[in-house]
């Protein structure tokens, strides 16, 4: 059998045409596709790590920082109930001075004269006592007092015992408004720090009502359906005026 070259040769070039109009116009277009949705997806690989890194990372700093805060608030609670105390305890020794004070008043002009002009001079007396201390006390208050006062406030609501909490708890049932009453007009910040108080111990959804009573002397007092829960620098006077009617009574 002969051989024709020249037909070999045209198939030969035929294939080779066909092979490189192939791959100019078929397998270099679908390997540059693959390639670039390859490259793609490893871009969106590394793009989802880096994001996953960066939440991680933003999680670890708000965790920290929520620790430094509860810290630093931990602190300053703390350094205000000292304070308070501190500042009770200087109060009430001056008051108990103050009592100590009139009741010898007392018991000297009851011992010269047991006379009624002389009872009613010693009650003018005692009143008048109470009205300097109560106007010296509202004199002295500053927003440092009122801050002690208040973190004094939030401890005691704290160290409430169980049967207080239990009335407490069933005065609220009513779902009536919270009404909280304080000497000085309290900041939106000490406001939340007294609804918050309440509702962590007592799970309560009450809503809350403010208002301002000077007569109570910088103090603070929660009043909800008969329940009444206070502190303040006029129960200290309040009690020493029932004291000294007591002493008065007994001469």
């Amino acid at each position: 059998m002969k051989i024709d070259w020249f037909t070999v040769i045209a198939q030969i070039i035929n294939f080779m045409v066909l092979m490189w109009l192939l791959k100019r116009f078929l397998y270099k277009p679908i390997l540059a596709s693959i390639d670039e949705r390859e490259t793609k997806i490893k871009n969106q690989l590394l793009d989802a790590e880096s994001q996953k890194k960066e939440a991680a990372q933003a999680k670890d700093e708000f965790n920290h920082k929520n620790e430094i805060f509860n810290k630093e608030k931990d602190e300053l609670m703390q350094k205000a109930a000292s304070e308070a105390k501190i500042e009770g305890d200087t109060l009430k020794e001056n008051a108990r001075k103050e009592a100590i004070a009139l009741k010898q008043k007392l018991e000297k002009a009851f011992t010269e004269d047991q006379a009624i002009k002389n009872n009613d001079m010693a009650k003018r007396i005692g009143n008048e006592v109470l009205d300097i201390a109560r106007k010296a006390l509202t004199d002295l208050s500053s927003a440092s007092l009122e801050a002690q006062t208040l973190a004094v406030f939030l401890k005691r609501i704290h160290e409430l015992k169980d049967t207080e909490k239990v009335n407490f708890s069933e005065a609220l049932k009513g779902g009536e408004p919270i009404l909280v009453q304080s000497a000085f007009a309290l900041s939106t910040n000490q406001q939340t720090s007294i609804e918050k108080t309440v509702k962590e111990l007592l799970k309560t959804e009450n809503s809350f009502e403010f208002k301002t009573q000077p007569e109570l002397i910088n103090g603070i007092e929660i009043l909800a359906n008969g329940y009444k829960l206070s502190w303040s620098i006029s129960d200290y006077l309040k009690s020493f005026e029932e004291n000294a009617e007591t002493a008065k009574g007994l001469n």
